[in-house]
């Protein structure tokens, strides 16, 4: 998996941060202690924070740069490093909340994944997480299909992992694993000023995996048939704008 880059995903901060709010309205209660899984740039770290004063909030990300970037704007939180993918069931401390916005969907095996993040709560507390809908979102259609098309899979060798599961999946696992839970769903409307910035959007997140192989040649090639495509599937309002609808599901949790 190719390496973050803070500065680039931080060029839609506000966007990816909004989620963040709708996500920590819905915990209940006053927790002590937070956990924010996933933290990237310390935006969602940032929110909880603001949301719950009187709590020791610490943001966890495998990324050095995401938690250099962090660090640096926002150094009055507490940020540690943590491989969600591997690490999570040798964490000792445990905590009223554990907050995840954004981050599993780049993590295997979500049944496993789910247990160990309830598995760091205290017991009572909540485990509070956003999921991006990717099924539903015609950019993943679209990147997967370029990237398998003849002409690169002598340059493509490897594909951007699809880990999210069904809605009814998640259910299932939750109401075996969690005392209650509740699961919603909220489809974003965002404002994009062009085309070229819907691509932009996903040099940040999705576009890393396919960029990472690629020649700077190649990169350019990859990147004008991926705006060929966004051109086909997003037209443009009287306004000049795109509507970028980017759907995203929720929980929360109690252990």
């Amino acid at each position: 998996m190719a390496d973050w880059n803070a500065e680039l995903y931080s060029r839609f901060e506000k966007e990816r941060t909004i989620p963040s709010y709708d996500l920590v309205r819905a915990v209940e209660g006053e927790p002590k202690t937070v956990l924010d899984i996933g933290c990237g740039i310390g935006n969602s770290t940032q929110v909880v924070a603001e949301h719950f004063p009187h709590a020791r909030v610490v943001g966890a990300d495998n990324s050095p740069d995401m938690l250099r970037y962090s660090r640096e704007k926002h150094p009055e939180l507490e940020f540690i490093t943590l491989d969600a993918a591997h690490d999570l069931g040798k964490v000792q401390e445990r905590y009223d909340l554990v907050f995840s916005n954004a981050c599993l969907q780049w993590l295997p095996g979500h049944e496993q994944r789910i247990r160990e993040m309830l598995g760091l709560l205290n017991e009572g507390g909540t485990l509070a997480v956003q999921i991006p809908s990717q099924g539903k979102h015609p950019m993943h259609r679209l990147l997967n299909e370029v990237a398998h098309r003849a002409h690169w899979t002598d340059r493509i060798l490897s594909h951007r992992p699809y880990n999210e599961l069904t809605e009814e999946e998640y259910f299932d696992i939750l109401s075996e694993n969690a005392s209650d839970f509740r699961m919603w769903e909220i489809m974003y409307f965002l404002r994009m000023p062009s085309c070229e910035s819907i691509l932009e959007w996903y040099r940040g997140t999705s576009l890393r995996p396919y960029l990472a192989q690629l020649s700077d040649e190649d990169k350019r090639e990859f990147e004008a048939e991926i705006l060929e495509g966004i051109r086909e599937i997003y037209p443009v309002q009287r306004s000049g704008e795109i509507i970028f609808r980017f759907p995203r599901l929720f929980f929360t949790a109690k252990k």
